[in-house]
């Protein structure tokens, strides 16, 4: 690792330890060369995943643009960052579990909304607008409504 203070590649590690959120890996370090004390953070590089879009085209996964709508979901909501960021892991495991390597946005969608639910329903209910593309109020106004206690969930249609 090169050190920020004078660019030499000689350091040692002083201390490592495992991020709170378990998928992380922090580790400060020293200098050999000017003493300069810094933090190194290591991250699980997983396989690359391919996103399917609704009209077909596929791109790669891309984390932050994940991490940027759940942010704009909890937005004023009492989730932290450190939720999200397990949220955001929570999906990934769960569907890499279920596909290989290309994932339909809808599995993303899907996971994120039900993670979003349990965590903060104001959060939810801002995410499902969005993700699914409600028509007019009415469509909203059930939505909320199923979030009522005592009220099984609706199970969402596959879109086609």
């Amino acid at each position: 690792m090169r050190c920020p203070k004078c660019t030499s590649i000689e350091d040692k590690v002083i201390d490592s330890r495992i991020a709170r959120d378990g998928n992380n890996t922090r580790r400060r370090r020293e200098c050999l060369e000017c003493g300069h004390r810094f933090t190194t953070t290591e991250t699980l590089v997983r396989d690359s995943l391919v996103v399917v879009k609704r009209d077909g085209r596929q791109e790669p996964f891309n984390r932050d643009k994940l991490l940027l709508a759940v942010r704009a979901a909890c937005h004023k909501r009492p989730v932290d960052n450190e939720q999200m960021t397990m949220l955001i892991e929570d999906v990934l495991d769960a569907v890499e579990a279920q596909y290989d390597s290309q994932v339909p946005t809808s599995a993303i969608g899907e996971h994120v909304m039900q993670r979003l639910r349990k965590t903060d329903q104001v959060a939810y209910v801002r995410f499902a607008s969005v993700y699914k593309e409600f028509r007019d109020v009415s469509e909203f106004v059930s939505e909320i409504s199923s979030l009522a206690p005592g009220h099984a969930p609706v199970m969402p249609k596959s879109k086609k």
